[in-house]
């Protein structure tokens, strides 16, 4: 009957309780990242709600600014599709698309089609480069966004001069047309462009921000006076909002890559995450503190000392460092046997003569022993181990 053997649990073994002091500290961080990145998503998905959706009365939703339309006459029909907006379009019809980055590039040259010779109007909010060069031709957003939320007209546009200040700043935008309204600039770029159609009588309004849309924001300033005009010039108002699962014209060409498909935001949670993580790395290094050298209160046996070592070593897979630890001690220790200075050990031309007259043997054997080349694996690192034994042994013969 065999049993099978176990290995025994050295001093280099760590405890539970060991293990659990160590890692405590980065697992409570890593519960409190989860737990605020579950806080936030919770947060963040009740706030954004209905974002943009006249039906909604979130603070981000736009009901309030429905029913002030609907007071003045205007009736605001919400759509999904690409098919519905499309089939909208017409002179006494105002087209608002709240989130025109989300639609495909086929999508996008579609939808200029149906309404660039319409006589309507359509609205664009907020509608960045991955847009605006297709719905609105000629206009080019810039890649850095307005510093300031509040600016004022400087502009012609009769509805902006009404409304006066208003919460327009976000995207910028420049424009090649010679006869459009740049409104409310930041640093000389435009946060709201007008531009009239060639044929038609219709435009299309360019909007930096959705600020002046939202519940929350509708009371500041004069933006309700600049939503209630832009919106409210024709009897009607269809309410586009683009959806994902829409495959409305979607070809090879509007196949997106996985960087399309993430979520808006998430470079900066990446380095957010990157930022936190160099955080918890310098934190746990200065918790460490430099090493201080103490008298311990007990003795600790050699061969503790040196199976401790010899586990760092292997560990590391250090043949190399190993092998001159082995090299050094050993010439350290035969070169006061043969009379030379032990600060002369680690010399070949001062320590190989005397090895080879006190033992009368090849000092190409001796030079490759004690600085030869290192072994490359562990059988090598004994052989060359036992061999220092040897040659020290013979060196102390009598």
């Amino acid at each position: 009957m065999t049993t099978e053997a176990t290995l025994p649990s050295t001093s280099a073994s760590p405890t539970a309780r060991q293990v659990w002091t160590r890692t405590r500290g980065v697992a409570l961080a890593l519960v409190l990242l989860i737990a605020g990145a579950v806080a936030i998503a919770v947060i963040r998905s009740d706030a954004r709600h209905g974002e943009l959706d006249p039906r909604s009365a979130d603070p981000n939703g736009s009901r309030a600014i429905a029913e002030l339309l609907a007071e003045g006459g205007v009736d605001t029909r919400v759509v999904t599709t690409l098919d519905e907006a499309a089939a909208a379009t017409g002179p006494d019809t105002t087209l608002l698309v709240a989130v025109p980055d989300r639609l495909t590039r086929g999508q996008q040259s579609r939808l200029h089609d149906a309404f660039a010779e319409s006589g309507g109007r359509t609205v664009l909010v907020a509608s960045g480069s991955a847009s605006v060069e297709r719905l609105a031709p000629g206009v080019t957003a810039d890649p850095a966004t307005s510093l300031d939320s509040t600016l004022s007209p400087d502009c012609d546009l009769p509805a902006a001069r009404r409304a006066g200040t208003a919460r327009t700043g976000g995207v910028r935008y420049t424009t090649t047309h010679l006869g459009a309204d740049a409104c409310y600039p930041s640093e000389r770029l435009a946060t709201l462009l007008r531009l009239p159609a060639e044929k038609g009588g219709g435009d299309t309004v360019v909007l930096g921000a959705p600020d002046i849309i939202l519940n929350t924001r509708l009371d500041e300033q004069g933006n309700a006076s600049l939503a209630l005009q832009l919106l409210g010039s024709r009897p009607h108002l269809v309410w586009y909002l683009p959806s994902l699962s829409d495959t409305s014209d979607h070809g090879t060409d509007d196949e997106r890559g996985f960087f399309d498909l993430l979520p808006a935001g998430w470079l900066w949670g990446t380095l957010q995450l990157f930022i936190a993580a160099a955080l918890a790395a310098l934190w746990r290094a200065r918790r460490l503190g430099p090493l201080v050298p103490e008298k311990l209160p007990v003795t600790i046996r050699a061969s503790e000392t040196a199976e401790g070592r010899a586990r760092l070593y292997r560990k590391a897979d250090a043949h190399d460092r190993a092998a001159a630890a082995l090299r050094s001690t050993t010439r350290t220790r035969l070169a006061p046997l043969v009379g030379v200075p032990v600060t002369q050990a680690d010399s070949p031309e001062a320590l190989l003569p005397a090895l080879s007259a006190h033992l009368h043997g090849d000092g190409q054997d001796l030079h490759a022993l004690l600085f030869g080349p290192q072994p490359g694996d562990d059988a090598a690192l004994i052989a060359l181990a036992d061999r220092l034994d040897a040659l020290e042994r013979e060196v102390r013969r009598p």
